[in-house]
């Protein structure tokens, strides 16, 4: 959780400064899609680990257990997420534009487990 806290922090910085990249490309640099879908994940986690906290199943689960297991999942060690999330937000602008790509496929999960993305595409048939 502290990790966490300290990249958004970093995050905040980024965002303040200018576009010059301040920090070097990192030798392990995640590819940007592959940022963007682990990005994906861990709002996922985030919000499920948020929903099912309380839950006494879950009692000795933590935050950190749903985040290990994004890591796992794309077979990617922290220090290489850390380092090219912080790589990524050092970069205002395009972090912007990454975060919106995460946005939309979040977006788009939503659609899909509420019916709207059936809907629309009915909508969308019916013109």
């Amino acid at each position: 959780m502290k990790k966490l806290l300290i990249i958004f922090s970093l995050l905040v910085l980024a965002f303040v400064s200018c576009d010059k990249v301040p920090f070097e490309k990192p030798k392990h640099l995640i590819k940007e899609n592959k940022m963007i879908d682990m990005l994906v994940d861990v709002h996922i986690a985030e919000a499920t680990f948020n929903h099912v906290k309380y839950d006494t199943l879950m009692a000795k689960t933590t935050s950190a257990d749903f985040y290990y297991s994004i890591l796992k999942k794309y077979d990617v060690q922290d220090s290489v997420f850390e380092k090219s999330f912080v790589f990524y937000a050092s970069t205002p602008r395009k972090f912007e534009k990454m975060y919106r790509k995460v946005m939309n496929k979040l977006s788009e999960i939503e659609q899909g487990y509420s019916g709207r993305k059936n809907e629309l595409l009915e909508f969308d048939a019916e013109k």
